[in-house]
């Protein structure tokens, strides 16, 4: 588990528009915001990445860079990217399960066909300039996950308090 003020695990993904997202190379003005989805085969995930779509431009005048990853194949996320409604969010692909254990995600064997093999369970973390976790939510399930109108709350009393990242002790 990776605690608020210590420095994430450094992450290189490739991205469904053929370019390479890498963590270190990021200069947001407040935050990253590193959303960690099941893949295509979740509605849940559909269902909060095109809310997540609708919110964008709420996070990007916060400040905020957003990025959206799985352990989808890039096939399965390119047909994602096509077929739901998130044009603009940043989507990658191809997160190994070590790399998502790194993260402290939760992993669950696929129990259908239309699962994957193996595939993470949701995680949200906010994390500032300096690479450190500010702020992370992690499930063990597709459900409960925190709205993007507290997040979004959250943020905008964070950067008008100055209020300190919790949860290190």
């Amino acid at each position: 588990m990776i605690k608020p003020r210590e420095t994430s695990p450094e992450i290189k993904i490739n991205l469904v528009n053929d370019t390479l997202w890498e963590l270190s190379e990021q200069s947001p003005k407040n935050f990253s915001l590193i959303l960690f989805y099941r893949g295509k085969h979740c509605p849940i995930c559909k269902k909060q990445l095109e809310e997540l779509q609708k919110k964008l431009s709420k996070f990007i005048e916060r400040g905020v860079n957003v990025i959206a990853i799985s352990t989808d194949t890039e096939d399965v996320a390119k047909a994602t990217y096509n077929e739901w409604d998130i044009a603009d969010i940043p989507l990658g692909y191809g997160l190994s399960i070590e790399e998502a254990r790194d993260w402290g995600l939760f992993v669950s064997k696929g129990i259908k066909d239309s699962e994957p093999e193996y595939f993470t369970e949701p995680g949200l973390f906010l994390l500032a300039p300096d690479q450190t976790i500010y702020w992370e939510s992690i499930q063990s399930m597709p459900f409960g996950r925190p709205s993007f109108n507290d997040l979004l709350g959250g943020i905008d009393y964070i950067l008008k308090e100055d209020y300190p990242a919790r949860g290190e002790a």
